[in-house]
């Protein structure tokens, strides 16, 4: 499978609305960008009946080098670990071959109807076992 069929990668051009008065890209929009690679990714999980709501419960930035306008990112998902209700993923984000931002957050499923947090299902938690490293 070549880079742009693997599932957990995807790209983004660092966008003018993203640059704070510093020249450099907001904090939120790592976060922002690094949920949206998470949900790149989350659209390949196998198809369930009953399946339970995911939602983010944690995150944590680390910011190496700064991004900056027109920068090209290339994002990569990793599952770092599995609970018995959640899901830890790290979202690497590099240019020009350099970690320049890691973004750690936690999924939790969830009960559609309570919103209590249940367990994950054991079909997804195979599929994220392919992606742990």
């Amino acid at each position: 499978m070549d880079e742009t069929q693997r599932v957990e990668v995807s790209g983004l051009v660092v966008a003018y609305r993203d640059i704070s008065p510093t020249g450099d890209m907001q904090a939120a929009a790592y976060v922002i960008h690094a949920e949206e690679a998470v949900r790149h990714f989350w659209r390949y999980r196998p198809p369930l009946e009953d399946e339970p709501l995911y939602s983010p419960t944690k995150f944590e930035v680390r910011l190496h080098q700064p991004l900056r306008f027109g920068d090209q990112v290339r994002m990569t998902v990793h599952v770092d670990k599995i609970g018995g209700k959640s899901v830890g993923f790290e979202v690497a984000m590099e240019k020009d071959g350099q970690t320049v931002a890691e973004v750690d957050m936690t999924w939790t499923a969830r009960d559609l109807e309570s919103g209590e947090p249940v367990a994950l299902p054991e079909d997804i938690r195979d599929w994220l076992y392919r992606y742990v490293p």
